[in-house]
């Protein structure tokens, strides 16, 4: 189950950080304001959701979680990429 929440959070990021924001208090401990929320979720939804987790679960910011991090970015930017390219 835990497998195909990750499958589905990396097929629909927006959606996941929609979901999460109504029913969960999964950012309310990690954003005092709603800019960087709603900035991630038009740009980099998936690195929200990868930083929003690091944080929610106090795991130290070492060379784990920035190589961690700099993936998200990667998928993001690549899904970006992948869909001007379909256009």
């Amino acid at each position: 189950m835990p497998c195909l929440l990750a499958i589905l959070i990396a097929a629909f990021p927006r959606v996941a950080i929609v979901l999460l924001y109504l029913f969960t208090n999964f950012f309310a401990h990690v954003y005092s304001s709603l800019i960087i929320p709603i900035l991630g979720f038009i740009f980099l939804p998936l690195t929200l959701i990868v930083y929003t987790y690091l944080s929610n679960t106090h795991a130290p910011m070492n060379t784990t979680s920035f190589v961690i991090i700099f993936i998200a970015v990667i998928l993001d930017l690549g899904l970006v990429g992948a869909a001007r390219r379909r256009r």
